[in-house]
């Protein structure tokens, strides 16, 4: 794993300086603090940091073919790259290491962008084709590895990095500081900033199982991969039930493969358990296993990874996240580049930490809640559509009594809660009731928050798009809900997490998180062998309306390799007491952050609604602990990265 810089430019005049690219890489340190190198010439500069996983005395980047006209510098693993070589080998290529980067520099020269349709693993790179002039960017499929670029479309340059903050070490010419009002209010809704936008005005995310081709100043960008989400297979359970099995089995012994120490994470859920079962059952000698908790039980899941650990024979580890780790929050902003509103970023900072400790690599069950139906909100999508069958007068009568009755809650973790917010969108079609779950602040919470200077620029901005619809962020749900829009409404929920949610927020939290401690973290369950299986497979294989009764299949792919307590435990999720921390032991905290002048001040918000948010929650009258700490992460994000001058800055 690694992190991987760089630039390309028509005009000599336009090249970056020695000085520019060494600030680049040196951003990228806690990717790669094994090794370092660059190349560059008249019209390129490429910048890298390895962190040595497999092939150690022969994985040094930038790496080229044999004449030095093709180059490349990557950023993942490739896990069918022995095939490959062989494969290159056959046809008269000479392969001078033994890992996989040499592997895509070859497979360029004969196949050219063809190639990332070879490709199984996780990977974000770029390859420098110098006499045709050529840079090809790529990322993986599921967008597990994150590529940012600034292309300056009338200067005919383009730079690139895996992380934003490698691109603001250059200088303001080159990457601007200008917060995009569009996207700052994606993130407000969505908690996180979808591709392909960036926190920051002209900078882009290059979308997963994308590539780019930037040639003499001009940007193409195409999709490589699209699998049918319409499609849906009509045969025995029994041969999906065989085939997850091999595929699954198969995905975990090829992420197996380092030369380091390897681990997995696991939670006692039954993603993790699995993952954790399937490395156990391929190994010599006990996996090593890692595990983060809180001393607030209803967050805590230690018991579960504990009696899992024990069922499998793993060495296992457990951390606990105290309210102290608020001091950590600082840091988290700056290392995850753009504001961030997940607050199991902090656990997953934790347990990434903790984990590196002990070894370099650890595997992870990400991806099987969307494609298994593990999440509440898929349940409560089906019981909204049986509920929507109703007659309309009845539909209306229960819904209105069911919202008037039941409590707003100041406990983010009741049912009741839970209850009341399905019903308060019970009445809406599917994709407005699926944003209205998904929302950090809904469209009438934003316009109360903005200062009237925002919401202009917020309409300049989507006027200036050119296409004032998408500017709207619920047209990216709307856009990935289309995706499948063949299929039944909770499938079509699924497939929108997997385009969205996935890559936009838990893909980017493991790997920011993960990567800031210098940890490769890998997801068998994001092989997309894995994912085109389970999303072919009917909705009623992942998913009964009893509770308890989610990822069917998987359960009874699995059974012999899960403890009996973790198939029927209850769904408990990644959280932090937020709500709590910020009622009791952080409210000081809280407050003198959100409610001093240089954050009341900036002229995004309205200062009476940020007061009255915080007024709300500390005083037990709502529960609004999301939308503070979105306010909260925006807040340090900017005095990490637009008030200060860099990561060692207050």
């Amino acid at each position: 794993m690694c992190g991987i810089c760089g630039a390309v430019w028509t005009d000599p005049g336009d090249a970056i300086s020695d000085g520019s690219l060494r600030a680049m890489t040196d951003r990228l340190v806690h990717r790669g603090p094994d090794d370092s190198g660059t190349h560059r010439d008249a019209h390129a500069a490429l910048g890298f940091r390895r962190l040595a996983i497999i092939d150690l005395p022969g994985g040094h980047q930038p790496l080229s073919n044999e004449d030095g006209t093709v180059w490349t510098v990557f950023n993942g693993e490739i896990y069918n790259y022995p095939a490959l070589r062989r494969r290159l080998e056959a046809k008269g290529h000479a392969l001078r290491s033994s890992g996989d980067t040499e592997v895509l520099v070859h497979l360029y020269e004969d196949e050219g962008t063809r190639m990332f349709r070879l490709l199984r693993g996780m990977f974000a790179l770029a390859i420098w084709d110098a006499p045709r002039r050529t840079l090809v960017l790529a990322r993986d499929r599921m967008g597990q590895k994150p590529l940012v670029y600034r292309h300056d479309r009338a200067r005919g340059r383009l730079a690139f990095a895996s992380e934003l903050k490698a691109l603001m070490a250059l200088p303001d010419d080159v990457v601007p500081r200008r917060v995009d009002p569009l996207a700052l209010d994606e993130y407000l809704c969505y908690g996180y900033v979808p591709h392909p936008r960036t926190i920051l005005e002209g900078v882009a995310k290059l979308p997963p199982a994308h590539f780019a081709v930037w040639h003499e100043g001009t940007l193409a960008i195409e999709r490589y991969w699209a699998p049918d989400w319409n499609l849906e297979r009509d045969r025995p359970i029994e041969e999906d039930i065989a085939e997850l099995r091999q595929t699954l089995d198969e995905a975990v012994r090829e992420q197996m493969a380092a030369d380091v120490p390897l681990g997995a994470f696991l939670s006692g859920g039954v993603d993790s358990t699995i993952v954790a079962a399937l490395m156990q059952r391929a190994s010599g000698r006990p996996v090593r296993t890692f595990a983060i908790g809180f001393p607030d039980p209803k967050y805590d899941e230690t018991r579960y990874a504990e009696l899992a650990a024990r069922a499998l024979g793993t060495e296992h580890q457990t951390f606990v996240v105290e309210p102290k780790a608020w001091d950590t929050l600082p840091e988290l902003a700056w290392q995850f580049d753009e504001p961030f509103a997940d607050s199991s970023a902090l656990p997953t900072w934790y347990v990434a930490r903790e984990t590196r400790r002990s070894v370099t690599v650890a595997l992870t069950g990400d991806a099987g809640d969307e494609l298994f139906g593990g999440y509440d909100r898929y349940r409560a999508m089906a019981l909204t559509e049986l509920f929507q069958r109703l007659p309309s007068g009845p539909r209306r009568l229960l819904g209105g009594t069911m919202v008037r009755v039941l409590p707003r809650s100041s406990r983010s973790r009741t049912r009741l809660r839970g209850l009341r917010r399905l019903f308060e969108r019970v009445g809406e079609p599917a994709e407005a009731r699926y944003l209205g779950w998904m929302t950090t602040f809904d469209e009438d919470a934003r316009l109360a928050l903005y200062t009237d200077d925002q919401i202009d620029a917020l309409a300049a901005s989507a006027g200036d798009s050119g296409d004032p619809a998408g500017a709207d962020p619920a047209s990216i749900l709307s856009a990935a809900f289309a995706a499948a829009r063949g299929r039944e409404c909770v499938t079509r929920a699924m497939v929108c997490d997997l385009l969205t949610y996935l890559p936009g927020d838990l893909l980017t939290k493991v790997d920011m998180a993960s990567m800031a401690h210098s940890l490769e973290c890998r997801g068998p369950f994001l092989d997309h062998r894995v994912v085109e299986l389970a999303a072919a497979m009917p909705v009623s294989r992942k998913l009964r309306l009893r509770p308890g009764r989610s990822k069917v299949v998987l359960k009874r792919a699995f059974a012999d390799l899960l403890p009996p307590a973790i198939r029927t435990r209850p769904k408990m999720g990644f959280g932090v007491p937020i709500g709590r921390w910020f009622r009791d032991d952080l409210k000081g905290e809280l407050c003198g952050v959100l409610l001093d002048p240089s954050c009341l001040n900036r002229g995004i918000f309205r200062p009476e609604a940020v007061r009255s948010l915080v007024d709300d929650h500390t005083s037990g009258r709502r529960d609004v602990a999301p939308r503070l700490w979105a306010l909260l992460m925006l807040e340090l994000w900017f005095r990490r990265h637009l008030d200060a001058a860099g990561p060692g800055t207050a």
